[in-house]
């Protein structure tokens, strides 16, 4: 480690967490959310001898990190605790050094600590993502630098090599643009049970606020051109339902498609789509808009011997990316070599790994005809911490959509303390206008997000946000955090 690499020592982490209540209820998978505990991590960290401070946040959905259709929500979160808490033991515990060499061995003891206990890879990598975020916002407010700048510079010590033995030799500036994207586009997602047009707006899912619900309302509001289409893996309701977002989005509209993980087979998702391609109607919206199809198979079947021959038979098949099966550190290099085209970023899976993925993607571009993808995903990301986070890392990365619906399924940040909401509306009226309600609402115009603000910030919000109102939480104390972490009634 040379002189220039900056030494953290993590000396103390706090949890608080903040209830939190949809709009409406949403359908995403094998699961319908309406409320959630958002978690943020505090973290005071020495750099160099120096006390910085660092945040992160996280909301804890139901079902996502585990696919266990037979739980409920209270008997998922434990796990999502543990793996939280296990991970900042470990980081409190640990030597002083770069921040790679301790991301790398709180990786590394985290995994292997997951696999003894049964955790899956994608759930333990939450707890090392969250403390991951919070000591490069320490270590972006300590040097007084944008993220992109950080990781161009390599103020992280990375070693890609020690990540992937292929990336020997690779700069994290060989895969990252020379400036960071000035603005993203939203790509709004159409879930399973959403509204599509005013008249399918009935009391179960209305909401009591007057931001858009309905999918032409957001698009008339926020000049929506991009978007993510969720099916459900039955033709009978698929079909239907295509042919009517296929009229309602017409031929301008980019989109891709998100499998949810309900198909058995990449051949199992091959005849819904050859059944979808004797719809006109359809066959005429796929071939104008589709990006990209997103973990059609279950995270179990991704990686499954017979994938390689199903798309070496498929001449003309859609472009294919890995999501929840992206869950190990090797899951990419995996899944390329059986012929997926790339995979998702999302912030919970890690900066570090978003990075390699990133290079090991731009290698990859290098020996094959078929385009490559890195695409920005995070369904229910809201502001202002993990929002602002998530966007940094897609500018950084040079993402130029992204999924984007916490500002839909969410109010805003009404459910934020008073001091969050003005700090907002002060330094960042870019991405945040103050709503008639009276709380700060993403701004979204011609479907797109200005990032000004926040590029000139570290990691996330430029202010370090006060968040002392929120309750306190004990990451080992599952009751009590339910208790507190879930909104009343």
């Amino acid at each position: 480690m040379t002189a220039s690499i900056p030494r953290l020592d993590l000396k103390q982490v706090d949890f608080r967490v903040l209830p939190m209540r949809t709009r409406f209820p949403f359908k995403y998978g094998i699961a319908s959310l309406t409320a959630l505990p958002h978690l943020v991590l505090q973290a005071d960290v020495e750099i160099d001898g120096v006390l910085a401070k660092g945040i992160a946040s996280e909301g804890l959905p139901p079902k996502w990190f585990t696919k266990q259709p037979d739980t409920t929500f209270e008997e998922d979160l434990p796990a999502m605790l543990e793996v939280i808490g296990h991970a900042a033991d470990l980081a409190l515990s640990a030597t002083p050094s770069s921040f790679f060499e301790l991301w790398f061995n709180i990786h590394e003891t985290q995994s292997a600590w997951a696999s003894e206990t049964g955790h899956p890879s994608l759930l333990a990598n939450l707890g090392v993502s969250l403390i991951e975020r919070a000591l490069l916002d320490a270590l972006c407010r300590h040097l007084g630098s944008g993220l992109h700048a950080v990781l161009r510079e390599n103020q992280l010590g990375l070693r890609l090599e020690a990540v992937r033995p292929e990336l020997s030799g690779t700069e994290p500036s060989a895969c990252l643009p020379s400036s960071p994207l000035s603005s993203v586009r939203a790509r709004h997602t159409v879930g399973l049970g959403d509204p599509l047009t005013p008249a399918d707006v009935i009391d179960e899912n209305r909401a009591e606020d007057n931001l858009p619900l309905d999918l032409e309302s957001c698009i008339r509001a926020y000049g929506l051109t991009h978007f993510k289409v969720k099916v459900c893996g039955d033709l009978e309701l698929d079909l239907p339902r295509m042919e009517v977002l296929a009229e309602l989005l017409g031929s301008q509209a980019r989109f891709t498609l998100d499998g949810n993980e309900q198909y058995s087979s990449i051949n199992a998702f091959r005849e819904h789509w050859e059944a979808w391609q004797e719809n006109e109607k359809i066959r005429a919206f796929l071939d104008t808009g589709l990006l990209l199809v997103e973990q059609p198979a279950h995270r179990d079947e991704t990686f499954a011997s017979n994938v390689a021959s199903e798309f070496a038979a498929w001449d003309d098949r859609p472009a294919f990316i890995i999501d929840e099966a992206d869950g190990a550190i090797d899951s990419l290099p995996q899944s390329l070599t059986l012929g997926y085209d790339g995979v998702s970023h999302k912030n919970c899976k890690g900066i570090v790994k978003g990075i390699a993925n990133a290079a090991s993607l731009a290698r990859e571009r290098q020996k094959r005809e078929r385009p490559v993808h890195l695409s920005g995903e995070d369904l229910a990301n809201v502001g202002p911490i993990a929002l602002f986070q998530d966007l940094a890392m897609m500018a950084a990365l040079g993402i130029e959509h992204v999924e984007r619906n916490g500002h839909h399924y969410f109010k805003g940040l009404s459910a934020w303390p008073e001091s969050v909401q003005e700090s907002m509306l002060e330094n960042h009226d870019d991405l945040y206008g103050a709503h008639p309600e009276g709380y700060p609402a993403l701004v979204i115009k011609d479907g797109m997000l200005d990032l000004t603000s926040m590029n000139a910030a570290p990691f996330g919000p430029s202010e370090l946000l006060d968040v002392s109102a929120l309750e306190c939480v004990d990451p080992a104390d599952s009751e009590g955090f339910i208790r507190t972490g879930m909104p009343a009634g």
